[in-house]
C-alpha cells in the first residue's frame, strides 16, 4: 500500500482509529524509519496524470519482526490501551489458536502483575491508609483488564477487512 492508503486504514473509526490517532506526517516519518531499518521496502509506482507514489511492502525481516511483536504480551498495564489493542486488531487475521495464545499470554502476565501488587498491598499499613487505597485502585484496574481479557477469549472476534490484510 502507499502511505495515504495506510493512513486511511490506521484512522478508520471502525478499526484502529478507535485506539490510535496517527497524524499523516508522523506516519510518513515512521515509514521512512521502517524502511531505513529494513522492515519495509518502498518502490515508486507511476500514476497517470499525477506524480509517482511510493508503494510499501513488508520485507522478510519486517514480517518476522511483526510476528514476534504480535506474539508477545505487553509488559506494562498502561500498554493495554494502545499496544495490546493493536495486537488484538491484527491477530484477528491469524489462526484462532494464535489469537487465543495472545490473549492467554496477556492474561498470565496480568495475573503476575496482580500477585505482585497483592504482596505489596499486604505489606501496607492496612485498610484505609493512602498506600493501601492506591494499591486497591491498581488491583481494581488489573482485575478489570483480566475480566476484559476473559471477554476477549470468550468472544468470536470476527476477522475484519484489516485482519484479512494481515502482512503475513
Amino acid at each position: 500500500m502507499h502511505g495515504y492508503e495506510i493512513h486511511r486504514q490506521l484512522v478508520d473509526p471502525a478499526g484502529l482509529g478507535l485506539v490510535w490517532h496517527v497524524k499523516q506526517s508522523h506516519l510518513y516519518a515512521m515509514l521512512d524509519k521502517l524502511e531505513g531499518d529494513g522492515y519495509i521496502a518502498g518502490a515508486e509506482e507511476a500514476q497517470e496524470m499525477r506524480p509517482p507514489r511510493k508503494v510499501f511492502r513488508l520485507t522478510t525481516a519486517g514480517r518476522k519482526a511483526f510476528r514476534d511483536w504480535l506474539g508477545r504480551p505487553v509488559a506494562h498495564g498502561h500498554e493495554i490501551r494502545l499496544e495490546f489493542m493493536a495486537k488484538l486488531f491484527f491477530a484477528r487475521g491469524e489462526r484462532a489458536a494464535r489469537l487465543g495464545q495472545l490473549i492467554e499470554r496477556q492474561r498470565e502476565v496480568c495475573l503476575e502483575w496482580r500477585a505482585h501488587l497483592q504482596a505489596e498491598a499486604a505489606a501496607t499499613t492496612g485498610g484505609g491508609s493512602y498506600d493501601w487505597l492506591v494499591f486497591q485502585y491498581r488491583l481494581g484496574q488489573i482485575d478489570s483488564m483480566i475480566a476484559w481479557l476473559d471477554q476477549c477469549a470468550e468472544s468470536n472476534l470476527e476477522t475484519g477487512a484489516a485482519g484479512r490484510q494481515d502482512p503475513s
